[in-house]
């Protein structure tokens, strides 16, 4: 018998009583993208390492790609694990990343006097999880408030450490103007990124409420992936320009904190 005929008789094979055969596929094909980190592996090879025939494999793949639950390099047409994958683990560890989080945050509002935040991947934007606010300023509440990506200096920290193909996935639409300070132009936006990765965080000058300034600075983790977000934010009269190089520093050093206290 043939190598391609005993995979196609293997896979004719029932799962056992109570499982579903083609999520069991699709589960081995998530499993072997996720070991084939960071180069990827073609729809040929996962095929192989699955005992899937290829059309077999295809199909699924492109279902999970539908689902961004893995992504396609459009130049290598290799597979890698897709922006859903991250949210999912994200959203799942929001309450533990919360507690570690906190007193952080509570120390960085005490130093600057202003208000600290962590915000959350979400498919289409950001949420925000965490909030202290110092007691004696007057702001708006942010918490529970999910935020548009390119707004936001949140939402720029959160775009400059995803993969090319990430990025250009989440900004396929137009962009939003809100404000006059508001980028809405891609290429604008993606120099600001690189920017951005340059010196470890983000501003917003205004940009999704004219009266709003901040810095932020992304959570990594361990494949340098932003699994959260800090933010130091206030009116432009106390969070003027010409704080954004320290807050922006605080911002850094408190993310890099939450990074290590939640490895």
């Amino acid at each position: 018998m043939s190598v391609e005929a005993a995979r196609t008789s293997g896979e004719q094979e029932q799962s056992r009583p109570g499982r579903v055969q083609s999520l069991d596929r699709a589960v081995a094909l998530l499993n072997a993208v996720s070991a084939s980190a960071p180069e990827g592996r073609s729809a040929a090879e996962l095929a192989v390492e699955c005992g899937l025939n290829r059309a077999t494999a295809w199909r699924l793949l492109a279902t999970l790609e539908h689902h961004a639950l893995v992504e396609r390099d459009p130049v290598t047409n290799r597979y890698s694990i897709g922006f859903a994958i991250s949210r999912m683990a994200a959203t799942a560890g929001v309450d533990g990343l919360v507690r570690r989080a906190h007193d952080v945050l509570e120390r960085l509002s005490r130093e600057t006097g202003e208000t600290a935040n962590l915000a959350v991947a979400q498919r289409l934007g950001l949420t925000y999880v965490d909030e202290v606010a110092p007691p004696v300023v007057l702001s708006a509440r942010w918490l529970g408030r999910h935020v548009p990506i390119h707004a936001t200096s949140a939402g720029k920290a959160f775009l400059a450490w995803l993969p090319e193909q990430e990025v250009e996935s989440m900004l396929n639409s137009p962009l939003a103007e809100f404000t006059e300070t508001t980028r809405t132009d891609r290429d604008a936006l993606r120099r600001e990124l690189a920017d951005i990765r340059g010196q470890g965080y983000s501003v917003s000058v205004g940009e999704l409420e004219s009266h709003v300034y901040g810095v932020a600075a992304p959570v990594l983790d361990a494949r340098r992936r932003p699994v959260a977000i800090v933010s130091i934010w206030g009116p432009e009269d106390r969070v003027p320009e010409s704080r954004f190089p320290e807050l922006g520093a605080l911002a850094r050093a408190a993310a890099e904190e939450i990074a290590a206290a939640t490895a």
